[in-house]
């Protein structure tokens, strides 16, 4: 079905909402790390959202053969996954959320969030300009 909005905008909001969660996941780590027997939570998805847009490691298009073109990326189907058997150095006295690490994860998830909402407003000025000059 045609749509006026490209795939990538669908996309660019699941990577986003994954992203939003990772944040929540970080805090909730902070917020707990003064409880006896926490362990820090935390949650990855890039390696399987390249293997659902059919990306390698190194970002090139992955194929069977060259004239096989890549599936369509469904984003109602991905998700990521919580890890919770994340198994930290036990150290005695010492607390299992290094609050550094978290701080660190923190913060690249804060700048990959914020240059995805770049490019979202980018495409929807697009959008917008395309619709104001289609109507001279």
């Amino acid at each position: 079905m045609k749509t006026m909005f490209s795939q990538n905008i669908g996309l660019l909001g699941k990577v986003m909402d994954l992203h939003l969660e990772r944040q929540n996941v970080v805090m909730s780590n902070l917020a707990n790390q003064d409880v006896p027997a926490f362990k820090a939570r935390s949650l990855d998805f890039e390696k399987e959202l390249q293997s659902a847009l059919n990306i390698d490691d190194r970002g090139k298009m992955t194929r069977t053969s060259s004239g096989h073109m890549p599936t369509a990326f469904n984003a109602a189907g991905f998700e990521g996954n919580l890890e919770m058997g994340w198994k930290p150095r036990v150290v005695q006295g010492l607390d299992s959320v290094d609050m550094d690490k978290e701080m660190a994860v923190m913060a690249k998830n804060t700048l990959m969030y914020n240059a995805l909402t770049d490019i979202t407003k980018k495409n929807f000025e697009g959008l917008q300009k395309v619709i104001i000059d289609g109507g001279k």
